[in-house]
């Protein structure tokens, strides 16, 4: 279990490596793929684009922060009941801080990171844009 990938409507691809800090979070992500999901800005959180309505994963919290670092894939877990980022997902391309505890588990390719800023950046000024998540080839 390497990663991921995602490509974006104008043919695009970012990599992403999954973390050994976040095992359950990983193999659990990497059973979903293949989906498409339409991302948005994030308004209060920084420099993130994100969705409400990931595929569900019933998995607990594992390497969970509200801190993130530019280029980390956050996962809100279902467990603990409490949590308010249950079935959401965002990609950090700059600085931002999450609402509450989401499960840390991917981070992009170095070389990749120009193409996930300017995604950010893109989403950011054009809206929402639809984004197809594979397997990494």
């Amino acid at each position: 279990m390497t990663g991921f990938q995602i490509t974006t409507t104008n043919n695009n691809t970012i990599r992403f490596r999954f973390y050994a800090d976040a095992p359950v979070t990983c193999r659990a992500f990497a059973a979903l793929l293949p989906f498409t999901r339409t991302f948005m800005h994030a308004r209060v959180s920084g420099q993130e684009i994100w969705i409400d309505n990931a595929p569900e994963l019933d998995i607990i919290q594992e390497n969970a922060s509200v801190f993130t670092k530019p280029g980390e894939v956050v996962y809100g877990p279902m467990k603990p009941a409490r949590t308010k980022t249950a079935d959401c997902m965002g990609i950090y391309y700059g600085e931002g801080k999450g609402l509450d505890c989401c499960n840390i588990f991917a981070k992009v390719f170095d070389e990749d990171m120009p193409l996930l800023k300017q995604l950010g950046e893109d989403i950011w000024k054009q809206g929402v844009k639809e984004l197809t998540f594979m397997t990494l080839d």
